[in-house]
């Protein structure tokens, strides 16, 4: 992968000069924004700011914040000038906090006060800043005031096209311990440009976010291809169901992010009006989305979905704009990252067969995590598994198919959960479905499916199990049905498989 001489700073300066009164990024809540003027003297006095307290490369500013205005520009000004950002989900992670914290050595951390985060970083030996508003006065003593006392300057680090540290972001954490994963300014740079190209970003759109930009999907989705392009971002602190389309109306947004989750929600009800004709397409990732979820809400909002497909360590892998979805598919893969279908012996399946998704187009590159002792390790080096399972089509698009974790192995077959899920998901009754492997004496594992009815219509398990084994094979159909009123998910909207695990453990011994 070839980055270029291209750097975040470069970005900035180019759609200042081309517009400076255009904003840059735009709170759904209030309207407060940043213009592209605005960005680059902000970073401009960022940049002279931190080589003041003589952070350079690799150094770590660690930034504890929610969404909003003020978070997305100390993400960008660090990046700009050329150190590593370190991005973390306080809410998510807050019980991993004090290992997190001193793993990073940070030379500074910017945080929000609403976290309450004083006990915590009061036994930190590092610089700490509260964020403010980033038009704070020359008086204060918050981050952004700070910035402001420094005249504008270029003290960049000129970065572009090297590998050296641009983000540490952290993964899920409410129950396993979260990975902190480790990203170049390369990787960084050298995504955004195919991944506004696959979704089809340009200057003109501007792009609704409502998810945590402490994550990398929003990141490398609408932050960064976003800034390269000069588009505009509008970004929310939550999702709403009832502002959601009203936040699109109000600031003219052209494209919306979304999840499998957030589309379930807005699908839920008949209450809402999408009167959004600028609105090309919504996106949706995280979790594969059922066809019947994506043609139902189509078919409502008429409005497209374009599904994508990427990882925290990789940044966006495949993409489509709503144009030219193919609903069912994630995308057509991004050509740098040379992906393949393969079986267990590492060898590329043919189109229409189903294997391990596997990333080898940066034969140099080395995909690394910090470990709990600070020290940064390698994951892989030149080729990295995503852990999930797939095929690519005679055209070229992505099916994702599950994950491998989640594959349930009986009598020594593998089966997709996401296949027995779609099946059952065609009928109409149902709004949610999960299918799990639970421990079998013969088989090593047998198939149960959790579903959800929808409101006040009434399911029979009996009959769900009928049609599962009249059109499923009989070893993939499920030998238990479950009715239950909700599926459990994690804090990003994806579903826990493992929760049903152990609610289905739990149902099994009150039975005894």
């Amino acid at each position: 992968m070839d980055a270029g001489p291209e750097s975040v700073r470069d970005w900035i300066v180019r759609a200042a000069a081309r517009d400076p009164a255009k904003p840059w990024i735009v709170s759904a809540e209030d309207g407060r924004h940043i213009t592209y003027g605005e960005l680059h003297r902000l970073t401009g006095r960022m940049a002279a700011f931190l080589r003041a307290h003589r952070i350079g490369p690799n150094d770590r500013v660690v930034l504890l914040a929610n969404n909003s205005i003020e978070h997305l520009a100390c993400y960008v000004g660090v990046l700009a000038y050329g150190a590593t950002i370190c991005t973390i989900h306080v809410e998510m992670n807050r019980n991993h906090l004090d290992t997190i914290l001193p793993a990073l050595n940070a030379r500074l951390i910017v945080f929000e006060e609403r976290l309450q985060l004083d006990d915590l970083l009061d036994v930190m030996a590092v610089p700490r800043l509260a964020i403010g508003r980033w038009d704070d006065a020359v008086r204060g003593d918050s981050f952004f005031a700070a910035v402001n006392r420094h005249d504008s300057s270029d003290a960049t680090l000129e970065v572009a096209g090297e590998c050296r540290d641009a983000v540490i972001l952290f993964t899920s954490g409410t129950s396993a311990r979260p990975k902190g994963v480790v990203l170049s300014f390369r990787e960084l740079i050298g995504n955004a440009g195919p991944t506004a190209a696959g979704f089809g970003f340009t200057s003109d759109d501007r792009i609704y976010d409502f998810r945590s930009f402490n994550w990398c999907s929003a990141q490398t989705l609408s932050a960064l291809p976003s800034l390269r392009q000069g588009a505009s971002v509008l970004i929310a602190q939550k999702f709403s169901r009832s502002r959601f389309f009203e936040h699109i109306a109000t600031y003219g947004a052209t494209i919306a992010t979304g999840n499998p989750t957030t589309i379930g929600m807005l699908l839920n009800g008949d209450d809402l009006d999408a009167e959004v004709p600028g609105l090309r397409f919504i996106t949706s990732s995280s979790a594969p989305l059922m066809a019947d979820d994506w043609r139902r809400f189509e078919e409502r909002f008429a409005i497209r979905i374009a599904q994508g497909y990427g990882s925290s360590e990789t940044g966006w892998i495949a993409a489509q704009t709503g144009e030219s979805r193919r609903v069912g598919t994630v995308g057509k893969p991004l050509a740098y990252h040379d992906l393949r279908v393969v079986d267990d012996a590492g060898r590329v399946l043919p189109p229409g067969e189903i294997g391990r998704i596997e990333l080898g187009g940066c034969p140099d590159y080395a995909y690394r995590y910090l470990a709990d002792d600070g020290v940064i390790r390698i994951n892989s080096r030149g080729c990295i598994r995503t852990g999930d399972l797939g095929f690519l089509d005679p055209d070229g698009y992505l099916h994702v198919t599950g994950r491998e974790k989640e594959l349930i192995i009986r009598g020594g077959v593998n089966i997709s959960p996401l296949e027995i899920d779609t099946i059952l998901m065609q009928r109409p009754e149902l709004i949610e479905v999960a299918t799990i492997g639970i421990p079998h004496a013969i088989y090593g594992e047998e198939v149960v499916s959790f579903v959800v009815a929808r409101a006040g219509v009434p399911v029979d398990p009996a009959d769900l199990l009928r049609y599962c084994t009249a059109v499923l094979p009989a070893f993939k159909a499920p030998k238990e049905i479950v009715l239950t009123g909700a599926l459990p998910r994690s804090e990003r909207g994806k579903l826990d498989r493992k929760a049903l695990m152990a609610r289905w453990a739990r149902m099994r011994s009150e039975v005894a």
